[in-house]
């Protein structure tokens, strides 16, 4: 089918094949999978088109502010309120992200079975699918590296408590160690879906169209019969496909159903967060964490509790956002003393409810309810984090408190975990999930076992708000893998 394009009143129809409503991980697998099929097909992006040019010529608060919904500080309500950050650009939150390429655990994908009544997306079936992934974007276990003293004294330091780590499993080629994977990769070694598979997708004929924003799915009896969009300049712009993919993200899928009438009372209901804890550290020695590049070893001891520890590599601007708020004097001589620090992230899988509370215009409202599991668990990640990192030879550690001051030793952070209340965690959230679960409509589901809105035979939901909880891990790969069978399974049945 070809591109149709034509003007009825002040309203410009496009008429199209397949049209994919997103560009991130789910999405363009949907749009190199459509295409290599023959199918002719459009991708609408919210976000601006970047190249690694771009990334070179930017500093890294412009491109935070270019890259990032609400520039990078979406606010999940609650006690204490979460920042959540996702990426608005072509290629989505792989622009933005570690790279880290996790297979999902079978167990995990044998209890999502368990859960949503669905078994067809076991480890027989997506294994496949993350070896071609693999494949394509040339994962490798990336060692340290240049630099990434932080990450030589976390691998020493679980050594010598005879704890698990990893190397990391990464998507980049000919990495150059600039610490700027959350601003965009300045030499292009990240194999990001902006450099892999959406220049693949416009081999095989597809159509990106960055600035363009979808309002509304038009739908009758079960079809879906347009998409209202607005493009870069204001304009509306109707879609009218023969089919409709969309992977507008954990938030903005449920968003986009919900002003659409589509499931509003489950869409977004509930989402699965990823927390993470910020730790700095101070150490004796010079660790120079600026050199290098985040995430360079992962600390998997306590991973069956949903936790893992990484070094996430200090920038001015990620200190500077670690230290908000604390005393100006304890800012200034950590400041001064730089070069002696190390930034660790420690990710905790959330366990209380969050969702979209509201919509107002195009606008979610976001909402979490913490409990008191969560805040154990918490507590017990920080207090396993500080013996990881005294044990790496730190002095001092500012925990993820800003009321908090430094602490150390071990009867300091035993204080201070004591203290410490759900209201005073400084928590980031980069892993929304499971916004439109993919489970029978009695267990909560939103799409069914060929990722269809329930009801629906003409759309199909291929990103991370598929999933039917947390992973627990870097999600990327299981969300693309998610994306391959829902892909295949419509281009089977076409």
């Amino acid at each position: 089918m070809t591109f149709l394009s034509r003007r009825t009143g002040s309203v410009r129809q496009v008429e199209c094949d397949a049209l994919v409503v997103g560009s991130g991980a789910g999405g363009a697998v949907a749009a190199l999978e459509l295409a290599r099929a023959g199918r002719a097909v459009t991708v609408l992006e919210e976000g601006p088109r970047v190249t690694t040019r771009d990334f070179e010529t930017s500093s890294p608060a412009e491109s935070m502010r270019r890259l990032y919904r609400n520039g990078g500080a979406t606010a999940v309500f609650g006690t204490p309120t979460i920042a959540y950050g996702e990426a608005r650009v072509v290629g989505g939150t792989t622009v933005v992200n570690g790279g880290l390429l996790w297979e999902p655990y079978a167990a995990l994908l044998d209890r999502w079975a368990a859960l949503s009544g669905y078994g067809g997306y076991r480890a027989s079936v997506l294994g496949a699918h993350f070896a071609g992934i693999q494949r394509r974007l040339g994962m490798i276990v990336q060692d340290h590296g240049d630099g990434n003293q932080d990450s030589r004294l976390l691998a020493a330091a679980a050594e010598s408590l005879g704890w698990r780590w990893q190397r990391p499993q990464r998507v980049v080629r000919g990495c150059e160690h600039r610490n700027q994977c959350a601003t965009g990769c300045p030499s292009g070694a990240k194999q990001s879906m902006a450099v892999t598979y959406l220049p693949r997708a416009e081999e095989f004929g597809a159509r990106i169209r960055p600035g363009v924003r979808a309002d509304r799915i038009l739908h009758d009896r079960g079809r879906a019969r347009a998409v209202e969009a607005t493009d870069d300049e204001g304009r509306t712009v109707r879609y009218r496909p023969r089919t409709l993919f969309v992977a507008a993200g954990p938030i903005g899928t449920p968003v986009l159903l919900r002003r659409s009438g589509i499931h509003p009372r489950t869409a977004g209901r509930r989402l699965a967060l990823h927390l993470n804890l910020r730790t700095v550290a101070r150490f004796p020695r010079v660790v120079d964490a600026v050199r290098g590049t985040m995430f360079t070893a992962q600390v998997q001891e306590h991973s069956d509790l949903g936790m893992l520890v990484m070094p996430s590599n200090l920038t001015p601007g990620g200190l500077g956002a670690a230290l908000a708020g604390r005393d100006p004097r304890v800012v200034n001589r950590l400041l001064d003393e730089r070069a002696h620090l190390g930034m660790f992230t420690t990710q905790v899988r959330m366990q209380g409810p969050a969702g979209i509370a509201a919509v107002l215009g195009r606008t979610p409202v976001l909402r979490h309810g913490m409990t008191r599991s969560d805040h154990h668990a918490l507590t017990l990640a920080f207090r396993r984090t500080a013996r990881l990192l005294f044990a790496a030879g730190a002095t001092e550690l500012l925990p993820p408190t800003s009321t908090a001051g430094p602490l150390r030793g071990a009867s300091d952070v035993e204080a201070y975990c004591a203290r410490v209340r759900p209201g005073d965690w400084e928590l980031v959230s980069v892993h929304g999930m499971a916004g439109c679960p993919m489970a029978l409509p009695e267990r909560g589901g939103v799409c069914d076992e060929q990722g269809r809105p329930h009801g629906f035979t003409n759309v199909y939901l291929c990103d991370a708000g598929v999933l039917p909880g947390a992973p627990g891990i870097s999600p990327q790969g299981t969300i693309m893998s998610f994306a391959h069978e829902i892909v295949g399974r419509h281009l089977e049945s076409a």
